[in-house]
Order: structure tokens, then C-alpha cells, then sequence
């Protein structure tokens, strides 16, 4: 794991990761938005407009849910991983890596390449296990 040396112990680095990845569903609601043709009408429902569309726009929709859906599951992982004194650079290293694949994830989605986004997925929720299991080895 040469590569993760190269990352700086800097804690900020992590918390910067972990508003990156707070950041991910919030743009790709907006990506999906605009993808659907969005007007400030809708904003009334702007749930019911999501649920509409179709094409890219759904496809955005969906993994703007989804990455809601998996960031507990990272930010805790950060977090334990810090708490229980994982070298900083591994984490930082590895949080980002996960904000890397959650983009491609995104794009993988958005373009329609299922099986490259399903193990673009697994490689993001492997990032999250090996987090949790460094902290493990640590206590």
C-alpha cells in the first residue's frame, strides 16, 4: 500500500472527505434535477418530480438516494477508524478513495453501465469494511 503513504497524516484531510461525501447526493439530486428539466414550479413536490422522470435524470435520482443511503455506513467507518487511532494517512487515504468511487459510482449510474456500478459499489462498501476492520485490529 505504497500510495497510502503518500497521503499526509493531516486530520483535516478526512474531515474534508467526509463533507465531500455529505456533499456527493445533494449534487447529484441537482445533476438529476436539471437532467429532468426541473422549473421552479416543481419545486412545490419536488420529490413527485423526481419520481417521474426517466432516462438519466431517474438514474441520478436513484444514486442520489443511494449514496445517501450508504453514507452512515461511511462516516461511521471514518470515525471508528479515527477513534480507535488507525494511522491518519490510512484513513485519509482510504476516505478518499471511497469519495473517488462513489463519483464513478455516480457516473456509472448516471450512464447507465450497471455492472461496472455494481462492483464500482462493492469496491466503495469494501473501503467501509476495511476501515472498520483496521479500527478492529486495533483494539
Amino acid at each position: 500500500m505504497s500510495w497510502v503513504a503518500a497521503f499526509s497524516p493531516d486530520i483535516s484531510l478526512a474531515v474534508y472527505a467526509m463533507l465531500a461525501a455529505c456533499i456527493q447526493p445533494l449534487l447529484w439530486a441537482l445533476l438529476a434535477k436539471v437532467a429532468g428539466g426541473f422549473r421552479w414550479q416543481d419545486n412545490e413536490n419536488p420529490r413527485e418530480f423526481l419520481a417521474k422522470t426517466n432516462g438519466m435524470a431517474a438514474r441520478l435520482n436513484a444514486a442520489q438516494a443511494n449514496t445517501f443511503e450508504g453514507l452512515p455506513i461511511f462516516l461511521a467507518a471514518v470515525m471508528v477508524a479515527m477513534y480507535c487511532f488507525v494511522p491518519q494517512n490510512v484513513v485519509n487515504a482510504f476516505a478518499w478513495l471511497y469519495v473517488l468511487l462513489r463519483t464513478a459510482y455516480a457516473a456509472c449510474y448516471a450512464l447507465n453501465f450497471a455492472t461496472l456500478r455494481s462492483v464500482v459499489w462493492l469496491l466503495g462498501m469494501m473501503i467501509c469494511v476495511a476501515l472498520f476492520v483496521f479500527a478492529a485490529m486495533l483494539v
